[in-house]
């Protein structure tokens, strides 16, 4: 097997040929979702640069909007990223930058299918399909920040008694003891947080600043006020048509409410992805089902389908398939109709391991075919060619995806079948395909600082991510999960993280501050 330096041409023909880093790995997803981004062909690393097909003219311009949304893929590293909406932040020099400038524009844009509207009700969690902008200026009105007096702020600050002519709350106008709507002069109006501040008036002094007398307050002494004081201007947060949220973005509570202040009924949504969970092994059965003396119930399809829809995505849990040819070829088939393959068990090197020929049967070109980490060396990622209509074997021809006429090649992760090294994977790398196919601008896989507690000694040589518990305290502390090995479902249930550990580790000493995995 070749070393983890020795990374693979991008359009290898053999899965098993040799393992790769895992920085060299996540580079691969991020360019596959560049180029589906653009809606190009995934070009061939293995030809030289001059004798790749060139690139179309509007790819090429910056100032287009096509180029603008290619631009990330000059880097190899495409969509999930954040780019412009998040500073740079210091990370440990093994973990793939997800923060870099501009890579947020690639989103999934090419030959996706239309937006779904839903109503604003139905809208948290799915991933915004067209941006949210102001309907009119925020705030509409100058806004008062305290419970207190709308004055002139000169007046006021040279220990002018005032006299308070008016009282304001939330929703009412101002208008004035002449029925002028403006604050006259040596005139203040009291007025409540939240309310519109009078015409005239250009601060609001608190009431706990002021000493009052009858109907006259005044500024108490030692106290200050200036221009603006304790007021939000008119259009300070937004002016009327602008972005205020947009597209790619995953609703959530902040981003429902920004809508909902701005009217919207409905939002345009992307449509979720349709991901194929197919599981293989001649020892599995139905979780509902009793299992023989040398059989297990079938766990992987469940918690691959909890991932997907957690991640937004819509699981289609294909049946399991025995470890033969013909029924590993039928299975492939049926998941042609998905944006998304995801495939656990038979993908290592032993002698019922036959996911990698039938995938190559299946005419799969392949990414990489393994990755330097533990758990979850033997991890495949490639495309599969499609027929050129919906395939009617679907297991629910109502769920065929018609979007898929035009035969585009369908994404494939053969994941290794243990239970641990499947899920730490699927946050590896199939968590970034699943946000990019939903458009989805947060950067996966998600990574956090925790202090480690207690000690970790082993070989340095792979990238390693084993299950741990992090108390995500004000200040986190992490602690590694004990387990059995990757097939340790009972330690992967105590996890809530994974302790994410450089290739070149060989100690890890008690209060290190250590990445973690988010899961």
């Amino acid at each position: 097997m070749a070393t983890p330096e020795q990374t693979r041409p991008f359009d290898a023909a053999s899965a098993a040929v040799s393992l790769i880093r895992f920085q060299a790995a996540m580079e691969q997803i991020h360019r596959y979702l560049a180029c589906h981004a653009a809606g190009i062909p995934v070009p061939d690393a293995s030809q030289p640069e001059q004798a790749r097909e060139p690139l179309p003219e509007s790819l090429e311009s910056p100032e287009s909007p096509d180029g603008a949304r290619f631009a990330a893929l000059r880097h190899w590293y495409g969509f999930p990223s954040g780019g412009g909406f998040r500073p740079a932040l210091t990370r440990p020099d093994f973990l793939p930058d997800f923060l870099g400038t501009g890579h947020h524009a690639a989103r999934v844009l090419a030959g996706r299918r239309p937006p779904i509207p839903l109503p604003l009700e139905q809208v948290s969690g799915r991933v915004l399909a067209e941006a949210i902008r102001a309907d009119r200026d925020q705030p509409p009105f100058a806004r008062a920040t305290r419970d207190g007096f709308a004055v002139r702020a000169d007046e006021a600050a040279a220990g002018q008694t005032l006299l308070v002519t008016g009282h304001l709350r939330a929703g009412q106008r101002f208008s004035g003891p002449q029925g002028s709507g403006v604050l006259a002069p040596g005139e203040a109006c009291e007025i409540m947080t939240g309310a519109a501040v009078p015409p005239g008036a250009d601060a609001v002094v608190m009431v706990e600043h002021c000493e009052q007398f009858s109907n006259c307050i005044r500024l108490a002494a030692g106290r200050t006020l200036a221009p603006g004081e304790n007021i939000v201007p008119q259009a300070a947060e937004a002016r009327a048509a602008d972005l205020l949220v947009p597209a790619g973005v995953r609703l959530r509570a902040a981003q429902i409410a920004v809508a909902a202040q701005n009217g919207y009924r409905e939002l345009s949504v992307v449509p979720r992805p349709r991901v194929a969970i197919l599981t293989t092994g001649d020892e599995l059965v139905p979780h509902t089902q009793q299992p023989g003396p040398v059989q297990i119930r079938n766990s992987n399809a469940a918690m691959l389908a909890a991932l997907v829809q957690a991640m937004g995505g819509e699981a289609i849990v294909l049946p399991p398939a025995a470890d033969r040819a013909d029924a590993l070829d039928a299975s492939l088939q049926q998941a042609l109709t998905a944006d998304l393959l995801l495939v656990s068990g038979g993908i290592s090197v032993g002698r019922y391991d036959l996911v990698e020929d039938a995938l190559t049967r299946a005419g799969a070109r392949f990414f990489f075919g393994g990755v330097a980490i533990q758990p979850g060396k033997p991890v495949a990622f490639g495309q599969l060619p499609r027929p050129t209509r919906p395939n009617p074997v679907h297991p629910n021809p109502a769920q065929a995806n018609p979007g898929h006429s035009q035969a585009r090649p369908m994404p494939f992760l053969a994941l290794p079948g243990n239970p641990i090294s499947s899920a730490v994977t699927f946050h590896l790398f199939a968590a970034p395909l699943i946000a990019g196919l939903a458009e989805d601008v947060e950067p996966q896989p998600r990574f956090a600082l925790a202090q480690f507690t207690g000690s970790w000694h082993g070989r340095p040589g792979l990238t390693r991510f084993l299950p741990a518990a992090c108390d995500f305290s004000a200040s986190p502390q992490v602690r590694l999960v004990p387990w059995q090995g990757s097939g340790d479902l009972a330690a992967l249930a105590r996890s809530n993280c994974f302790l994410a550990i450089a290739d070149d580790a060989d100690s890890i000493a008690d209060g290190s501050m250590v990445p973690i995995l988010l899961a």
